[in-house]
């Protein structure tokens, strides 16, 4: 009995212990976490700053959160996008870059937002540029390298120049010039104590202006030997820096130095018949010119006929008669010996380094001839000329592993996952 007693002594203790150690726990203040802040990993640098995708290298590249896989995917892309990030759009078209990171990046991203807008004939170039003045300076009397000299590109430079043009040949005044869409606010703040220009528009400048905008400069002809005119002569008759040496070569290269006749001048591709008729009664061929540069041979020239030339065999020296410049003769003959060949006249024109209205000019003379260009299967296409082809070398690897255990070419494709664009280049080289 006593045992029995002294056990529910002992249980009715143990329950007092529970019930008050429960009515402390209950009645204790509940401690307040509402300031505390999990640490989250931010994929963009706290001092991240604006940013030409074309110009970073790997490091900087890693800088912004990219993994090395990542950044030799964004690197492949720009050179199958043509070497070059046109705009926002096409940088986020790249499959490395997911929208999240894009989202946080583009804000920084210093190029336009469409490929539309940056093919756009304003040429408004994002491009930041750290500029030197040497003096005071009268803007008008620059050229396209002067400018370029001075720290802008080629492309700001002859912006530049077509922005004067439009103001009439003179950029009249301070204000004026501040209002070209190329020159930034820095940029100006830099040159405007150099300018040798009035602070203020002339209140006639409007009238001006709008009279400008619907006639054309009229140029003051003189009367001119056509062989001895340089380059800022030709331009001087409102030819731009490109016709000017389209003339020049056309005139030395494929005339062996001197214009015959005026007939000969009236064939140079950049000189329109409008252009010709207006510059015909000032020009004055001299015999003694003509003797001096023409060489020492009896033998008729023979002047090539390009609707008789296949563009799959035109010669660099060919092209270069043509009137284009050595560097883009190169580049067009380079870029159809890796392909093999050209299958449409439109892949000339993506061509690097040409001008593309010249080109324009030849593709709408002479003939394109691809019956020889080789073309394969993707399950036989030979793993060289799949590694070397430009439109077949970043995905070579894939098509090399899938076609080991995979012969449908639709099933192929599936698992390239190449973006719609790729697919139709490649195929203009498959059977």
């Amino acid at each position: 009995m006593k045992k029995s007693y002294y056990q529910k002594i002992a249980f009715m203790g143990m329950m007092l212990i529970i019930l008050f150690a429960f009515q402390k726990y209950t009645s204790k203040e509940r401690e307040d976490f509402s300031n505390i802040k999990f640490i989250t990993e931010s994929s963009v640098p706290f001092n991240l700053v604006e940013f030409d995708p074309n110009n970073l290298d790997q490091k900087q590249w890693e800088n912004l959160g990219f993994s090395e896989k990542q950044i030799s995917t964004i690197l492949k892309y720009k050179d199958v996008v043509g070497g070059k990030f046109l705009s926002k759009e096409q940088f986020k078209k790249c499959f490395a870059v997911s929208e999240e990171k894009f989202n946080e990046l583009e804000s920084y991203i210093l190029l336009p937002e469409t490929n539309k807008e940056a093919k756009s004939s304003n040429f408004k170039n994002f491009e930041k540029t750290s500029i030197t003045i040497s003096g005071k300076f009268n803007p008008d009397r620059l050229s396209v390298n002067d400018w370029m000299k001075m720290g802008f590109s080629e492309r700001q430079s002859e912006a530049i120049l077509k922005y004067k043009s439009y103001l009439g040949g003179s950029f009249v005044s301070k204000e004026k010039f501040k209002e070209c869409f190329i020159i930034s606010d820095e940029n100006y703040k830099k040159l405007e104590s150099f300018l040798i220009l009035p602070e203020k528009t002339p209140d006639k400048f409007k009238s001006f202006a709008k009279n400008f905008s619907s006639e054309k400069i009229k140029i003051k002809y003189h009367s001119f030997d056509p062989n001895t005119f340089n380059l800022n002569d030709w331009k001087s008759f409102g030819f731009s820096d490109k016709q000017a040496q389209t003339i020049v070569n056309y005139r030395d290269r494929n005339l062996r130095g001197s214009f015959k006749n005026l007939e000969d001048i009236q064939k140079c591709f950049v000189i329109s018949p409008e252009k010709f008729e207006e510059m015909k009664p000032y020009i004055k061929l001299n015999s003694s010119t003509i003797a001096k540069n023409e060489p020492l041979k009896t033998e008729a020239k023979q002047e090539t006929d390009y609707s008789k030339i296949d563009l799959n065999v035109i010669t660099f020296k060919q092209l270069v008669e043509f009137g284009m410049d050595e560097r883009a003769a190169g580049s067009i003959i380079g870029f159809r010996k890796k392909l093999g060949g050209f299958v449409n006249k439109e892949q000339i024109l993506t061509t690097y380094n040409i001008d593309k209205e010249l080109t324009q000019k030849l593709l709408a003379i002479a003939p394109l001839n691809s019956s020889n260009v080789p073309k394969y299967t993707l399950v036989d296409a030979p793993e060289e000329w799949l590694k070397n082809h430009p439109y077949f070398k970043y995905s070579a690897d894939k098509i090399i592993f899938y076609r080991i255990s995979e012969k449908d070419e639709k099933k192929m494709w599936k698992l390239l996952k190449v973006k719609p664009e790729y697919e139709v280049r490649m195929k203009l080289y498959l059977k």
